[in-house]
């Protein structure tokens, strides 16, 4: 008697275990919002890490979602209460892809269910964008991202004078990475063990698997999924929540 075959799950990471020191405050006041870490910063009211979650969990196929702070976090749990499908798990690490590579471990997932790692500093992602990203991956034997092509001139500074222009950089193939970003569970971790091995610097899950040799593609995305990375940031973002 033949088995049947078992619908690969997809599961979705949200690394939340880093402090944010760029999105905060230069004088930040104990009892300020600007203090906390910034994926707990509320945006209209609504803690941003929350928000994050939730744009996941518009998505029907993401099965669950499963987010990865540091130990002895105590903010997480209340922050996340009430959310369904939605895990909160302490096994952060002392980097991204420490993080994201404990998490996927501790989720145990097949080599060939999808994990969608998502950052918590990404509020606004539309559920079109979402969609597109879930329905032009699954037919792929790798996965891929959400990014946008470059608009603006790009200029790569002197290095010894970091504040001149050394040279205009051709923009026509160059994309800003977004997230989520969306891989083969096996394929991911086993790139982040590789990469943490060799103590490669890598900013993306992208660029763990291009180190291992794959070609991720490349799925638009939206403006409105941009990343919340300085203090000026907050209130742009509050500008059309």
């Amino acid at each position: 008697m033949s088995l049947a075959k078992t619908t690969p799950r997809i599961v979705a990471l949200v690394p939340s275990a880093g402090v944010g020191a760029r999105a905060q405050s230069q004088v930040p006041s104990v009892m300020s919002n600007a203090a906390m870490p910034k994926q707990y910063r509320l945006l209209a009211g609504v803690p941003m890490l929350r928000r994050s979650v939730q744009a996941l969990l518009n998505e029907p196929r993401i099965e669950q979602v499963r987010v990865v702070v540091a130990l002895g976090d105590l903010l997480a749990t209340q922050c996340l209460a009430g959310l369904p499908r939605t895990v909160c798990c302490p096994c952060g690490g002392a980097t991204r892809a420490q993080t994201v590579l404990n998490g996927l471990q501790d989720a145990q997932l097949r080599a060939e269910d999808w994990v969608l790692v998502h950052d918590a500093a990404r509020p606004g992602l539309p559920a079109e964008a979402l969609a597109r990203l879930i329905d032009s991956c699954l037919p792929h034997s790798v996965g891929g991202l959400l990014a946008m092509p470059v608009a603006d001139t790009v200029k790569r500074a002197h290095p010894t004078s970091p504040k001149t222009v050394q040279q205009t950089i051709a923009r026509e193939s160059l994309w800003l990475a977004q997230t989520p970003q969306m891989f083969r569970a096996g394929l991911l971790e086993q790139a982040l063990v590789t990469a943490i091995e060799r103590n490669l610097s890598t900013t993306d899950e992208s660029s763990a698997l291009e180190v291992a040799g794959h070609a991720p593609l490349l799925i638009q995305g939206s403006a409105l999924n941009a990343k919340v990375t300085w203090p000026e940031d907050f209130d742009w973002v509050q500008s059309w929540l």
